[in-house]
């Protein structure tokens, strides 16, 4: 299946949409986490390479400040902050080390050091 005749870089208006649909179903935190926690890493990654997504940061961003309160955003960046920048990853006791699931960068100081870089950036863009 192609995706859909919008260019890449406006998928998020389709990212935004869908949103809704599942705070409705699956509550704030799992809207937060997709649209923010997942989708605006990954549009503010596409940004630092191609113009056109750069081009679409500001209105994306918009958008996700008129999905959520200021104080939504605030909330659920001090939770990132905590939970996954600034905390060392907990074990997992019911889990062996061999079936332990981990986040990509964890395993790529690069990649973490580039999120970490990131993070203050995005916080900065949600915040203004």
């Amino acid at each position: 299946m192609s995706l859909p005749s919008l260019a890449l870089h406006k998928i998020w208006m389709e990212q935004c949409a869908a949103t809704e649909n599942i705070r409705q179903r699956f509550g704030l935190e799992n809207a937060l986490d997709y649209l923010i926690g997942e989708k605006l890493f990954s549009f503010v990654t596409a940004s630092e390479q191609h113009p056109d997504f750069a081009a679409e940061l500001p209105a994306f961003v918009a958008e996700i400040r008129r999905l959520f309160t200021a104080a939504q955003i605030h909330e659920y960046l001090l939770y990132l902050e905590r939970t996954k920048f600034l905390a060392p990853p907990e074990p997992d006791l019911e889990m062996g080390d061999d079936e332990a699931e981990e986040e990509p960068w964890l395993e790529n100081p690069t990649l973490g050091a580039e999120e970490l870089l990131r993070f203050p950036r995005i916080r900065q863009l949600l915040q203004q």
